[in-house]
């Protein structure tokens, strides 16, 4: 299956309006990940590697590069200019109209409503939390405003990097950064779609999105049931999509019912597996034990080195690696169904699982599906871009 059957299909006997078998999966009172709430800080925005990178904290070279790491190559280029257009204060957020309308006050009847609108508008995965504090940024990255945020839910929707696209790229060459964008403006334009509805109805609500955050996302997925954190260190994975997602947050005080978190197993898996870490270009990711810091637990991730790299890759634009290589990256297929639940539901199976990974060829590209042009912008020429042969 690819993205269209997340997006598009519906079995209209289920209850739930969920395109994947959410029903299934383990919930939980607290992340699999160990928070402790009243520990957890408030962080700048401009504490984030790309940030540090344009003010040119990881050197020149990694400051110049930034600066071009999206525009060298056109689509990456194209889908950064229309998340832009969608960045706009005037996108994502507005006028709250007078008066709430009707048929509004049942919160259980509005996130059904709510998740029902995300998928008519090609949302693959939507989860509702309670908007944790630590998830509000102190500042914004693009003016240094300070950010008070007093909403009281977060609505979270994932949008497909597209999973074809997916197993033909070697995670670094020239597509990577348009499969990221691809992902984060389909999901910045549901965002904003689902926040001026909420306004024009009478009920205070902001779009995020990767070109206009005042959110940090990964707690507000692990809060909503979309996922858990993995060795990737900030990523979250998706039962269903793995990794081959990205996030956009509607934050809004509509009364809504919330949902649990989830827990399918992969912090045993991500303990054992470790490909993400054996595959990493730039060696950022670690093969070792999490390390508790600043009220949570998670593996750490070396960002100079992973955002250094992603700027400065010479022979593509930007870098995925650690999505392609992961063994939840997967199509939605009966295969992959059974493998899915077995390593959601049998422990002992995950012994195996990057093993047979590789045996079977996962984490490879298939030139044959491969579509894209490699033509990179170089002073103002397109010319060939350079491509890595291992």
């Amino acid at each position: 299956m690819t993205r269209a059957f997340a997006s598009a299909y519906r079995d209209p006997k289920r209850a739930l309006p969920d395109p994947f078998a959410v029903e299934k999966l383990k919930r939980v009172d607290r992340p699999t990940t160990r928070i402790e709430d009243g520990q957890v800080p408030r962080v700048d925005e401009r504490d984030g590697g790309f940030y540090r990178a344009g003010q040119g904290e990881f050197g020149p070279t990694v400051e110049r590069e930034y600066g071009r790491f999206m525009d060298k190559y056109a689509l990456s280029a194209s889908l950064l200019h229309m998340s832009k257009m969608l960045g706009q204060e005037d996108m994502v957020d507005g006028v709250v109209r007078e008066g709430v309308a009707p048929g509004l006050e049942d919160p259980i009847a509005n996130a059904r409503h709510i998740k029902e609108l995300a998928y008519f508008l090609r949302s693959d995965a939507v989860g509702i939390c309670e908007l944790p504090p630590y998830a509000v940024f102190t500042h914004s990255r693009i003016d240094g405003s300070p950010i008070e945020l007093k909403h009281k839910h977060a609505i979270a929707i994932l949008v497909d990097q597209d999973w074809k696209t997916s197993a033909a790229f070697d995670g670094r060459d020239w597509i990577s950064n348009s499969m990221s964008f691809l992902a984060y403006s389909n999901s910045g334009f549901i965002a904003c779609v689902i926040a001026d509805y909420l306004r024009r109805l009478g009920v205070p609500a902001r779009a995020h999105h990767a070109k206009n955050y005042q959110v940090l996302v990964p707690p507000i997925l692990v809060w909503a049931g979309l996922g858990e954190m993995s060795r990737m260190g900030d990523v979250v994975i998706n039962p269903f999509l793995g990794p081959r997602f990205k996030a956009a947050i509607i934050t809004t005080d509509l009364p809504l019912a919330i949902d649990k978190p989830i827990d399918f197993g992969l912090q045993d898996f991500c303990s054992k597996c470790k490909k993400c870490a054996r595959e990493c270009p730039s060696g950022a990711i670690s093969d070792g034990d999490k390390v508790f810091r600043n009220g949570y637990e998670k593996w750490q991730v070396d960002v100079e080195k992973c955002t250094s790299f992603r700027c400065s890759n010479q022979y593509g634009s930007g870098c995925g690696t650690c999505i392609k290589v992961c063994p939840w990256n997967k199509p939605d297929t009966r295969f992959h169904q059974a493998i899915n639940w077995s390593m959601r539901n049998i422990p002992f199976s995950r012994n195996f699982a990057v093993l047979c990974d590789d045996l079977m060829g996962y984490g490879k590209p298939d030139p044959k599906a491969k579509w894209w042009l490699d033509v990179e912008d170089v002073d103002g020429r397109l010319v060939v871009g350079k491509t890595f042969k291992k």
